[in-house]
């Protein structure tokens, strides 16, 4: 069963501005209603796919723990701790130790990893486990730096692949790349240098590449949980829906307007816990509603 941390978003609003897309003057009062629901049908959604949520709690003055994507690399149980570039997220780092340290203690995760001092790595959000090509794709500049792409590969023994990001508006790898089951990459060419962009087509074949375009990328469909035949994403452009149906992927939708806001998304709201380097067995589209 696959198992994801989400955060409660009860504390969640945009009151500060370290991505292009955060806009504080244009959060209201009816935005944090509006997030609370965007949260609950996204758990809804991953639960209807098969999965388990754990939702660990809410720190008022913390407003981006809403994205858990950020707090650490894990694979096989062991979880790389982030370290943040910007001020507005650093404490977050603490709660993040905290969190893994309880989920230590029920077995859901075994070892905590820590950064060297003065690397920053910004997590799941920066380093996107690709099980068909059994790497990592880890972005960097922006939030995460090049120097800790070696560290990711000490750390957990696999090869990682490392990708330049080109603007401040896809700060993070997961705005604007998405490996998937089956081999398939949905990505937004123009987020990376052209060494990466050279770099992704030589791993990733023309047949298993899926464009997004500006529009697409902009509505942060590319920031999807994939689980199998299924991705479940912001909602998304009439064109995305129909390459990616073209591919043999469901679409589930959710309305998560007051996270694109902050510059998130359906990927950036979740960590998936149970990531092995292991092959897994297929998980089907459909499949039952698990209990939370």
């Amino acid at each position: 069963m696959p198992l994801f941390l989400m955060t409660d978003p009860v504390c969640f609003d945009v009151s500060y501005q370290i991505n292009p897309w955060m806009r504080p003057k244009a959060w209201r009062p009816e935005h944090r209603a509006a997030a609370q629901v965007a949260s609950a049908n996204l758990k809804a959604a991953l639960k209807a796919a098969g999965a388990h949520v754990e939702t660990i709690e809410a720190v008022h003055g913390l407003p981006d723990l809403v994205f858990p994507a950020n707090a650490a690399v894990v694979l096989d149980g062991r979880v790389l701790l982030a370290r943040f570039r910007h001020a507005e997220r650093q404490g977050e780092e603490a709660v993040f130790r905290s969190v893994f340290a309880r989920l230590k203690t029920r077995g859901l995760v075994e070892e905590l990893v820590d950064l060297p001092e003065g690397v920053f790595q910004e997590g799941a959000g920066d380093c996107i486990w690709d099980a068909d090509r059994h790497l990592f794709w880890a972005g960097f500049g922006p939030r995460s730096s090049k120097g800790s792409i070696a560290i990711i590969g000490r750390t957990f023994g696999e090869e990682v692949v490392a990708l330049e990001l080109a603007s401040d508006r896809f700060y993070h790898l997961d705005t604007c790349f998405c490996p998937l089951a089956g081999g398939q990459v949905l990505y937004y060419p123009e987020a990376f240098t052209p060494a990466a962009q050279a770099m992704i087509r030589e791993r990733v074949p023309t047949a298993q590449r899926i464009e997004a375009t500006a529009q697409e990328a902009e509505a942060f469909c590319v920031n999807a949980v994939n689980l199998g035949a299924q991705l479940i994403m912001a909602r998304a452009p009439a064109s995305l829906r129909a390459k990616l149906n073209a591919h043999s992927y469901s679409l589930t939708e959710v309305d998560l307007d007051p996270f694109i806001l902050s510059g998130g998304a359906a990927y950036c709201m979740t960590l998936r816990l149970d990531r092995s380097s292991q092959p897994q067995p297929a998980i089907l589209a459909a499949a039952p509603l698990a209990a939370e």
